[in-house]
């Protein structure tokens, strides 16, 4: 805690001032500190999430994210308790800046709305396609089988930019990702248009499609890891903390790190396409 002391138009006066404000501050900081620890709960392992996000996260507790929060939840020897707010404006300030939540599970790094954990998997955009479609062995955005073909992707998104540069904006159908889930599916809607063939195909984040896709016969996965230009196709994921949280970082860094093969079984059980750190290979 910091005390400005008002200006006296005098040097004596101002250096007490601000002795007294730096006095005051040593006293106040044990306190301070304890109040930012107090934010996190010690007997429960509390959980911002969307209640409507599957395949990640959902109220019925069936998220591959429920599935990791239910993990870290036993090596902390706590109950799961969860704060629901749909995903898109405000949802960090409601939830985790609000204190009534103590971590997200699935937060892409370097957002400078939370404080990072170490990343805890890497995944990628990919193509989703009927196996039984001509475009089925496409592993490019650039590949000429895509001309004149409808493809899904959802609007504002990095596969959005590299498709336009491919000269594909006029075959591109735009899906609004950032919806209340509770009452609109976009990425399962445009896997369905896809299966029916009303797409041809479409580009989607591999933690949403990927699962999705495990669960139909008709469809396929192929990651997008040939891709040589910006914007990048890959994301490191990370759990996300208040940002004066130091302790609770190391804490949960400390359980990614020694239940890595845990956190792993969870996701490829899921049908999670995991990528080595720099997006060019399968992990398996």
């Amino acid at each position: 805690m910091r005390l400005a002391h008002p200006a006296r138009g005098r040097l004596g006066a101002a250096l007490t001032g601000l002795v007294l404000a730096c006095a005051t501050s040593l006293v106040l900081a044990p306190a301070a500190v304890a109040q930012v620890a107090d934010l996190r709960s010690h007997t429960e392992f509390r959980v911002c999430a969307d209640p409507a996000a599957s395949p990640m996260s959902s109220d019925d507790g069936s998220g591959f994210e429920n599935k990791l929060a239910e993990l870290f939840a036993a090596k902390l020897e706590v109950p799961v308790s969860y704060t629901w707010f749909p995903q898109g404006m405000g949802f960090i300030t409601k939830t985790l800046r609000a204190g009534v939540c103590d971590v997200v599970i699935g937060y892409a790094q370097g957002d400078e709305l939370v404080q990072n954990t170490n990343h805890y998997y890497t995944s990628v955009y990919g193509i989703v396609t009927r196996k039984d479609s001509p475009l089925a062995s496409v592993e490019q955005l650039t590949d000429p089988a895509l001309k004149g073909q409808q493809i899904g992707v959802v609007a504002g998104t990095p596969p959005a930019t590299h498709l336009a540069r491919a000269g594909l904006a006029k075959d591109m159908h735009g899906f609004d990702l950032f919806v209340d889930r509770r009452v609109r599916d976009p990425i399962g809607d445009m896997l369905e248009q896809v299966k029916s063939g009303q797409l041809a195909a479409a580009v989607a984040w591999g933690p949403l499609a990927g699962p999705l896709v495990k669960q139909d016969p008709e469809l396929q996965f192929v990651p997008l890891l040939k891709e040589t230009e910006s914007p990048r196709l890959f994301f490191r994921i990370t759990m996300g903390v208040r940002a004066e949280e130091q302790e609770w970082k190391r804490e949960l860094n400390s359980l990614i790190r020694r239940n890595q093969a845990e956190i792993d079984a969870i996701l490829f059980e899921a049908g999670v396409p995991l990528v080595d750190d720099y997006g060019k290979a399968l992990k398996e």
